[in-house]
């Protein structure tokens, strides 16, 4: 096999599939069956390289046309093609922030140029983006050291990856971009313990602040979630910092896209061991820490000023988090933090624990469900917590909520980051990294989001009013007296101490609310019998049937159908300086629901929330007999649906692509069916742990429409079986909760309540059997 030219672009089989839209094994066969297919350049027998634009140029004279997405096409560029000149991640970086502000008009003009007059133009804007806001590698100017000792180069060898660049900020968005970006450099530095957690928690992170504070801290901001959903909650002043240098430019350019009315300042660095705003006194901090990190600084910190409630143990270093995050409060400022349980509860953090209640610093634990963010396998706390004030209230009493009861339904990716206990590195020390490939994503749980954030915040906002009145829910909420909690163990964990009110029940409530649980499960049982006892298939014969395929890109082209999707954030940005990604003007999103990604998996209607999609207008209106996938694959539930009258009339969510058959052509079910199946989802998905669905690579055979029918009604009916089933499951779980906790609680007894007043548990022999059964044991 002769050996690669240097300056030959090559790529994979996997690769080639990609470009191609088409499985591995159609490229095998292409290899075997096509005399002219490129010969290997490179590699080995068993994994061969093949030059790229040799590919390319038989793919085209095949009619074979690019279906990989835009962010994959940079995310290759930026393998095949290095910047030349050193115009490296930090550049790009801000060649990102600078292109995000372009309308697509002139996105598409600068593509055009040549190549020299590209790299002049991508220079000229990277170096205009540059300011104190975008922080390097050593957190200086970016204009002045983008980390690669010098100010913003890009030549014409790096025209490639500049074409790429601005192809996916004028079709997916900056924060498309960015991703890719910060993933490429995350894995050339062997970061790892990097996580993203679902933006709901960081909503509710922010909400929880009282208020509108103006100034907030994030000493760990990963990519900016957390800060992004400050500023969605009015925030105007946002600092953060992270010890990733490329998380910090991130985060900055992140946040200067998304909040361009805020005043932005980012800085790289170890918030703990070197702060990089000492002197900021903010009005709310929010964090999510590195967990589990014992060289976070115990040693040379020991005397540090911050620990005005004791010195954190070595083995507890999210208390050190907590203790920096009050040191920056403004008196009766508040700060929330996302903890492992573990936290609430280890011995060797009783004492600090112990002070921050008797303090009153520690104003909420509230407990959430597994899998609402990594990792995934246990339920986080939020802490909230509240600088004292000097001569301020006394507080008598600490919140405990615990949301994670009924709350997990099934499996979905969700997205400001975190670290998984044991994996806290040199990365983690200065916050989180999160990569768009987010490890084990496809195994989180399907929280139910709108449920945790109603019982959280409803319970903080009702005792917030009144601490001293509040009464709280049995199993749910419950505040928990300073004196109580002052024990030997100092034991915070909210399930222990919410559960302990369960006594507090009606007997009789709960007797009539598990009666009727019990009824509706009989009802959803008989259901789903009879709709499991409908037979409409049949055997195929001795082999499977087969039949031609064509790619949804094909069909769409054919006018089969219209593939629809939700502008990026970045292009409604744009909106927000009075101009769309069309060119036009841009309103507030109107009063619609939103269907997730989520809510196709649990089969829910609309749950998401239209303020999210600023700049509303750019989401397609679902219309009755659309069909919706899933654009993020793996987890539970299905991948597909149909639209119904429930969702008629609600906005498109950013993680879901819309296909609206021709009905003349294409029936829906039919199509639905064949979209969501696992096969044809894994050849057209793309990434190594989070895998993106790409719509145009999905294949739908070629049938006739009487046919497509048939196959329709079939998916239909498996459909209402998956929805049956579902139901039935979540009755029964829901009953023998309260069944279950009703006989602990001691709101309900066994046998209907005639072993009343009577010792059962010795003497009950044969005749016993008898008095009670009227008849002996035989």
């Amino acid at each position: 096999m002769p050996p690669p030219t240097p300056s030959s672009a090559q790529v994979t089989a996997a690769e080639i599939s990609r470009i191609a839209g088409v499985t591995r094994a159609t490229v095998s066969n292409w290899r075997r069956r096509h005399g002219d297919f490129p010969a290997p350049t490179g590699g080995t027998d068993s994994s061969p390289l093949y030059d790229l634009e040799s590919v390319r140029a038989w793919l085209a004279s095949r009619g074979h046309a690019s279906a990989a997405s835009p962010p994959e096409e940079l995310r290759t560029a930026l393998r095949l093609h290095p910047p030349a000149t050193g115009g490296g991640t930090p550049d790009l970086l801000l060649l990102v922030l600078a292109a995000a502000r372009r309308s697509p008009d002139e996105l598409t003009a600068a593509l055009r140029l040549p190549d020299a007059d590209l790299a002049a133009r991508a220079q000229h804007d990277a170096a205009s983006a540059a300011d104190d806001s975008v922080p390097t590698a050593a957190g200086s100017r970016a204009g002045s050291d983008s980390g690669n000792s010098g100010p913003v180069r890009f030549a014409p060898g790096d025209a490639a990856v500049l074409r790429a660049l601005y192809t996916c900020v004028r079709d997916e968005g900056g924060q498309a971009a960015l991703e890719v970006l910060a993933e490429r450099e995350l894995e050339d530095s062997a970061a790892s313990g990097a996580y993203r957690t679902p933006e709901p928690l960081a909503d509710l992170l922010a909400r929880l602040l009282p208020g509108t504070p103006a100034r907030v801290l994030d000493p760990a901001c990963g990519s900016g979630t957390l800060l992004a959903a400050a500023a969605r909650q009015g925030a105007s002043e946002l600092y953060g910092q992270d010890t990733l240098p490329v998380q910090a430019r991130r985060s900055a350019v992140s946040l200067r896209l998304t909040a361009p009315k805020a005043a932005v300042t980012v800085r790289a660095g170890d918030s703990l061991r070197a702060d990089a705003f000492p002197g900021l006194t903010a009005d709310a901090v929010l964090c999510n820490p590195p967990y589990g990190d014992r060289d976070w600084g115990h040693d040379e910190l020991a005397y540090d000023p911050r620990w005005a409630y004791g010195v954190p143990p070595r083995a507890e270093p999210e208390l050190a988090w907590v203790q920096h995050a009050l040191a920056h409060l403004a008196p009766g400022g508040h700060a929330a933090l996302l903890l492992p349980p573990a936290v609430a509860g280890r011995a060797s953090g009783r004492r600090v624990r112990a002070e921050l209640v008797r303090s009153g610093a520690l104003r909420a634990v509230i407990a959430l469900p597994p899998g609402a963010s990594v990792p995934l396998h246990i339920g986080l706390q939020i802490w909230v917590l509240q600088r004292p004030e000097p001569g301020g209230p006394e507080r008598k009493s600490v919140l405990f909520v615990d949301t994670a009861s009924g709350a997990a339904t099934g499996t979905a990716a969700g997205t400001t980051t975190g670290t998984a206990p044991g994996t806290a590195t040199a990365a983690g020390r200065g916050g989180p990294a999160p990569s768009s490939r987010t490890r084990g994503g496809s195994r989180s749980a399907t929280v139910d989001w709108a449920r945790i954030t109603e019982r959280a915040l409803g319970a903080w906002r009702a005792f917030t009013e009144s601490p001293d009145t509040f009464e709280g829910e049995p199993g749910v909420a419950h505040a928990a007296g300073v004196v109580d909690l002052l024990d030997d163990v100092v034991d915070l964990t909210p399930a222990r101490l919410v559960r302990a009110s369960r006594s507090e029940a009606d007997p009789a409530a709960l007797s009539a609310e598990t009666d009727a649980a019990r009824r509706d499960l009989v009802k959803a049982a008989k259901s789903l019998a009879r709709t499991a006892g409908r037979e409409d298939w049949s055997t195929a014969g001795a082999t499977a049937r087969e039949w031609r395929t064509a790619t949804a890109s094909d069909l769409a082209r054919g006018g089969a159908l219209t593939l629809l999707r939700t502008a990026p954030d970045t292009a409604r940005g744009r909106a927000d300086t009075g101009t769309d990604s069309s060119g036009g003007s841009s309103g507030e999103p109107e009063a619609r629901p939103v269907l997730t990604g989520a809510d196709i998996a649990t089969g829910s209607g609309p749950t998401g929330d239209p303020a999210d999609l600023r700049g509303g207008g750019t989401a397609p209106v679902i219309a009755t007999g659309d069909v919706l996938v899933r654009a993020v694959a793996g987890g539970g539930g299905p991948m597909a649906r149909v639209a119904g009258e429930e969702d008629a009339g609600a906005l498109l969510g950013p993680h879901v692509h819309l296909f609206r058959p021709d009905p003349a052509r294409l029936d829906a079910w039919f199509l639905a069916g064949f979209l969501g199946a696992e096969e044809n989802i894994a050849g057209a998905s793309t990434g190594s742990t989070v895998l993106t669905v790409s719509p145009g690579r999905l294949r739908v055979p070629l049938l006739p429409l009487e046919e497509q029918r048939q196959y329709g009604e079939a998916f239909r009916h498996a459909h209402e079986l998956r929805a049956e089933a579902r139901r039935a499951n979540q009755l029964a779980e829901e009953t023998a909760r309260l069944l279950a906790g009703g006989l602990t609680g001691g709101q309900l007894l066994p046998d209907g309540g005639r072993s009343r007043g009577r010792d059962t548990t010795a003497g009950d022999g044969p005749h016993a059997a008898r008095s009670r059964g009227g008849q002996s044991s035989r």
